[in-house]
């Protein structure tokens, strides 16, 4: 059997592992972070008469532009956005591909604060650019005086925020993100996928964009919008930011039907957004829960949570799995990610949560 051993494999892949969760059939599925309510009726039949319009003329190219959806998405951000200033591709995992694509690169180094989103060195490692793994304060926060000694430590090329982070959960605070774009000398891509999860008061960085050229920040339909299945990621940022990323995106990269059935559901966001109060109200229970027997919890604002197992966190998944809840190991030891899922759903994890962690 040949292996990749056999392979003529780079030699900076070697050893390395795929991104991915375990894939399983149990009743509560709560480690991916997706949205645990079905996209309602009246928006599946929006989004079916959508992508059935655009079935006639798959013989022809989609727009390689996107220009409809990019417009789409300008007037759901705000922000007096237009056109000009979107980006979209198939999820932002390929939109920070391809920043890095564009910024980063062979001979050039990306950085970012961990832990936060694994995908962030892969990304790194498929386009030839070197990461650093910079830290987290250990509360999982970020000050601006810790971000700046490791951004003049290692001078990066390009920096990665995410605000709330995965896997804590824990947003940024305005002034860290300000620190960092009048320190870097390279671009400052702040990932912004759970950012309608985020408690009152909460800012985006979105509001930082007149000014800072090198500030891109990027957002996901996959969370708060149920679009998990559509796979449809998207920036903002100075128009000639869009125009490097052009220049390395593959030609004709987003289909027809994707961006039809991403524009029937930006024109549905009410519904679909409906359910974002109730996870949070679940995030929260879960939270105050924890809390309340004893347990350590990191604060979120995004659709999850990060707690403490107060052992062997390799142990509690399986305990958690065994009891027919799939949740999260990310690898940090001693903390297990759960997802903030339907109101049944919570509870089936709390209650095992009482058994594993007392």
């Amino acid at each position: 059997m040949t292996t990749l051993d056999d392979l003529p494999l780079r030699d900076d892949l070697r050893g390395k592992s795929a991104y991915g969760a375990p894939q399983l059939e149990v009743a509560v599925r709560l480690n991916t972070n997706e949205n645990s309510y079905p996209v309602p009726d009246a928006v599946v039949d929006a989004i079916g008469k959508a992508v059935q319009a655009e079935l006639r003329d798959l013989n022809r190219y989609p727009d390689r532009d996107a220009v409809a959806l990019r417009a789409d998405l300008a007037g759901y951000l705000g922000h007096e956005l237009t056109t000009a200033n979107v980006w979209a591709a198939n999820g932002s995992n390929e939109v920070q591909q391809q920043l890095l694509q564009a910024f980063a690169g062979p001979g050039r180094t990306a950085l970012g604060f961990g832990p936060s989103y694994s995908m962030h060195p892969l990304l790194a490692a498929g386009t030839g650019t070197r990461w650093v793994g910079a830290l987290r304060d250990p509360d999982f926060g970020l000050t601006p005086a810790s971000a700046l000694a490791q951004l003049e430590e290692h001078d990066p090329d390009l920096v990665f925020l995410c605000s709330p982070n995965n896997p804590t959960g824990t947003a940024l605070e305005p002034g860290v993100v300000t620190a960092v774009l009048e320190a870097a000398r390279g671009m400052v891509i702040v990932d912004e996928a759970y950012a309608e999860f985020a408690r009152p008061g909460t800012p985006s960085a979105l509001a930082l964009l007149p000014g800072h050229p090198r500030l891109v920040v990027t957002r996901t339909m996959s969370k708060a919008f149920g679009f998990a299945g559509g796979r449809l990621g998207y920036l903002a940022a100075d128009p000639a930011v869009v125009d490097a990323v052009q220049l390395v995106r593959l030609p004709y990269h987003l289909s027809a039907l994707t961006q039809a059935a991403a524009r029937a559901a930006l024109a549905e966001r009410d519904a679909l957004l409906a359910t974002v109060d109730a996870i949070k109200e679940q995030r929260d229970r879960i939270v105050a829960t924890l809390r309340a027997r004893g347990a350590e919890v990191a604060d979120s604002d995004a659709n999850f949570v990060l707690f403490a197992t107060g052992g062997d966190q390799k142990a509690a998944w399986q305990a958690f799995l065994d009891r027919g809840v799939l949740i999260r190991d990310v690898g940090l030891t001693g903390w297990l990610r759960v997802t903030a899922g339907t109101e049944a759903e919570t509870s089936a994890f709390l209650t095992a949560a009482e058994e594993i962690l007392s």
